[in-house]
């Protein structure tokens, strides 16, 4: 029989799961609303993943082959690519380890080479759309290796039931996107002549 400490780390673990899963949900949302909006077209990043066993009834052993990457990448209506990875905690603050060594080193790939590299963080209720170098450098920024909804206020994202991670309440949009881009409009630019 399991002792009360073991039972409530099993179901502390199994609703953190499902917080998790829900904010991915909410973020696939998003992409779908900018999908259907023609602002971006943006994928969730499968995971790489081997059946080693098939049990029969769709049930199978598996195991990851690779380290993870970003949860999502794509592209923005102007042409620029996006690639972030979201992460979300229940508690007060966000820690900074939570983005894995593999996927940070991708994120530093994608913004050396100008694409929008970010994390789509989600504190509690309210939700953020931090780029990599605020994220990176967030010890010098904060003093700390963790953040919280204070500290990620200029970031913050609407939510409508869904994560707008384009759409930011409080923050200009330079920071994130460069220029003069607004990502709430179409975009204007030509074509392949």
């Amino acid at each position: 029989m399991m002792d009360q400490k073991t039972v409530r780390s099993i179901l502390q673990n199994s609703i953190n799961n499902l917080q998790g899963q829900a904010f991915e949900g909410y973020i696939k949302a998003g992409c779908e609303y900018y999908r259907l909006h023609g602002r971006a077209s943006i994928d969730k990043t499968p995971e790489p993943f081997r059946v080693t066993q098939k049990h029969g009834g769709g049930v199978f052993t598996g195991r990851f082959t690779a380290l993870a990457q970003p949860d999502f990448q794509g592209t923005l209506n102007y042409g620029k690519s996006i690639c972030f990875e979201a992460k979300y905690t229940a508690t007060d603050r966000l820690k900074q380890g939570v983005v894995t060594d593999a996927q940070a080193e991708a994120l530093i790939c994608h913004d050396k080479l100008g694409a929008v590299a970010a994390v789509c963080a989600g504190i509690d209720d309210k939700f953020y759309f931090v780029p990599w170098n605020a994220w990176r450098e967030m010890k010098l920024r904060y003093g700390r290796q963790y953040v919280t909804a204070t500290d990620l206020e200029p970031y913050r994202v609407r939510f409508t039931g869904v994560v707008l991670f384009l759409d930011y309440v409080n923050k200009a949009w330079a920071e994130v996107f460069g220029g003069d881009y607004d990502p709430r409009e179409p975009y204007k630019g030509g074509g392949i002549a």
